[in-house]
């Protein structure tokens, strides 16, 4: 047993450190109340942050879009978050860096009476899909449930409204899935809780231009795809296009590159992982110990 009281992982609540089963945020918290916050997550692999500095880049322009801010530059954040692993010992983390709106003045619901709230906090890695599916692949359900449109709720911001999602996943259990993902008012797939979503047919890799988190794992495995030689699309990606794909994958922070091997009951191609998301999970893991993609943790 360790005696390092983060070893199950840490929180940073009002400036301090706290064991995450300790971390608690106000009950009036506007991020709780209206889901009014954005986050970001990172992890790190073997003792080392993957793309961090991109991430905190996105946190900051999920912060402007929606008129938050924290007091921290993006170097101090970036510095914060390695002192929070390193003092929590995990060697493979999943981090979380959120802002919410936080409380407004008492009685007004305006939220420029509101002081912003950081929080962050840092757990053993998570995975969407664990070592027996990764093995065989996931089993995917198309949902007849629509994600939030793009004009209502931007999901380039990343944001809490997931209950689309989880009507989805509830869909997809109720018919033998594992995971599911969700489509847009003309049938195109666009996204999954927490995923990106890549169709390959005749070595062409496509994924869905719009109505998408646009994930630093997808722009990671859509940089590998062209340096390993395939025509690489963003586009509209209909849910008809993705059953009959040769190979399907999907992609996120909690878990890099995930093979897709039944949509809606039926075999992707033979029904093993292919060959073009065997190549593209194998390359992206391998950028995990580059110091060009990567940044150390100081455990000492």
């Amino acid at each position: 047993m360790s005696d390092n009281p983060f070893a199950d992982g840490i929180a940073y609540v009002d400036g301090e450190a706290v064991p995450v089963a300790e971390a608690r945020l106000p009950l009036l918290d506007w991020g709780f109340l209206h889901s009014d916050a954005t986050y970001d997550v990172a992890h790190v692999w073997q003792g080392r942050f993957f793309r961090l500095d991109d991430h905190i880049e996105r946190f900051f322009a999920g912060m402007d879009a929606l008129r938050l801010s924290i007091p921290y530059q993006r170097g101090e954040l970036a510095d914060l978050l390695c002192e929070l692993v390193g003092r929590s010992g995990l060697r493979d983390a999943y981090v979380e860096m959120i802002c919410t709106r936080g409380l407004p003045a008492p009685g007004s619901r305006d939220p420029r009476t509101c002081e912003n709230r950081f929080y962050a906090f840092a757990v053993p890695f998570i995975w969407i899909a664990d070592a027996e599916q990764q093995r065989r692949g996931l089993h995917l359900v198309i949902s007849a449930q629509q994600r939030i449109p793009p004009g209502s709720v931007d999901p380039r911001v990343k944001n809490y409204h997931w209950l689309d999602m989880v009507q989805a996943l509830f869909e997809a259990y109720e018919r033998g899935g594992e995971t599911a993902a969700t489509v847009d008012g003309a049938d195109n797939v666009v996204e999954g809780p927490g995923f990106n979503l890549f169709a390959v047919t005749a070595g062409r890799v496509a994924t869905p231009a719009r109505g998408v988190l646009e994930g630093i794992t997808r722009r990671t495995v859509m940089e590998l795809a062209e340096v390993q030689g395939h025509a690489v699309e963003a586009r509209v990606l209909p849910a008809a296009e993705v059953r009959a794909a040769d190979e399907v994958f999907v992609t996120s922070t909690a878990g890099g590159v995930m093979p897709v091997t039944r949509v809606d009951g039926e075999r992707v191609g033979d029904g093993a992982p292919g060959p073009v998301t065997t190549a593209l999970r194998d390359a992206y893991w391998a950028l995990h110990a580059d110091p060009a993609w990567t940044r150390a943790v100081d455990y000492r």
